[in-house]
């Protein structure tokens, strides 16, 4: 399943939606600048303006998920290089 679609906006009368992205306030909330974001690949709405308290679990959650896998990539790159140089 990806990011975009389990993000949710709550709308009046009870319904939900499926978000465009994070707003500013949510990325600030979990620790994140709008560019750090984008660097990662979070989805990113500018217009939104409201905190809902799902969405930063969401993407406390997936900014964990991000990392790993970025380190894991640096790791993989250093073996490869030394592995050339030695």
């Amino acid at each position: 399943m990806a990011l975009r679609d389990s993000l949710i906006i709550l709308k009046r009368r009870g319904r939900n939606r499926r978000g465009r992205g994070f707003s500013r306030k949510e990325l600030k909330k979990a620790g994140l600048s709008q560019k750090q974001a984008l660097k990662l690949q979070l989805p990113v709405d500018l217009r939104r303006r409201t905190i809902h308290e799902e969405n930063v679990k969401l993407l406390k959650q997936q900014l964990k998920v991000k990392t790993r896998k970025i380190t894991k990539r640096k790791i993989a790159k250093k073996a490869s290089r030394s592995q050339k140089a030695g």
